[in-house]
């Protein structure tokens, strides 16, 4: 006779979606946390370059927020997999006829946006992390992480790349933020106008900030 696994709370719809808050809890923070950081690029070279090195040679935080990080993005890419998967199994003919009258646009979207966010993702560490790429007649000088700033959005298609990116990006935020607060229990009627407000104004800040880091440079803000 066959033995039945036990059945643990992360095999469960609300542990799985418990598991998918946390980590995008997790991202959302790193997302923020990244954002005011490169915001010190406005206080010139001298700042932005010691912010860089200060955390690349503080090797407990540069890599233990990898790991946490990586762990977190597996487990989110992975949980929205498997319920996307149960979601069109569950459902393998569409309805004739949509009915998306309570469905945001951003969460219609968030199975384009998930994907896409991943190849930016892949993108950006490549273009400034690992390996480091000049996208333009320059070189790239890993110690010199402003003038990489400057040089790499001085190029007019990289700017607009990272405009539509950070785009994408806030209404994966801004979903995300909705359905986490539901997640965990915040879930009423009377509240959820608050929330949708809440987690609008979250995902718009970042991606403000986000955007106008590119544009900083086609600005003049930063030379």
């Amino acid at each position: 006779m066959a033995t039945q696994k036990a059945l643990t709370l992360f095999d469960t719809s609300v542990g799985k979606k418990a598991a998918l808050a946390v980590s995008g809890v997790i991202l959302f923070g790193f997302v923020i946390g990244h954002m005011l950081g490169n915001l010190q690029v406005l206080l010139g070279p001298e700042v932005f370059n010691g912010y860089a090195e200060g955390i690349k040679h503080n090797a407990i935080l540069l890599w233990g927020t990898r790991t946490v990080l990586l762990g977190a993005l597996i487990v989110h890419t992975v949980i929205v997999l498997e319920l996307y998967g149960k979601s069109i199994a569950a459902r393998p003919v569409a309805y004739k006829v949509k009915k998306n009258l309570s469905a945001t646009y951003a969460g219609l979207m968030m199975k384009y946006t998930g994907p896409i966010l991943l190849a930016y993702i892949v993108f950006h560490l490549a273009h400034f992390t690992f390996p480091g790429t000049a996208l333009g007649d320059y070189e790239h000088v890993p110690e010199d992480v402003y003038s990489n700033f400057v040089h790499a959005f001085s190029i007019p298609w990289v700017v607009v790349l990272y405009v539509f990116a950070n785009l994408m990006l806030s209404m994966h935020l801004y979903h995300g933020a909705f359905s986490m607060l539901q997640s965990i229990g915040f879930n009423h009627p009377r509240y959820n106008a608050r929330l949708k407000l809440v987690a609008r104004g979250l995902a718009f800040l970042v991606t403000a900030g986000n955007v106008f880091l590119p544009l900083t440079v086609l600005l003049g803000l930063v030379k």
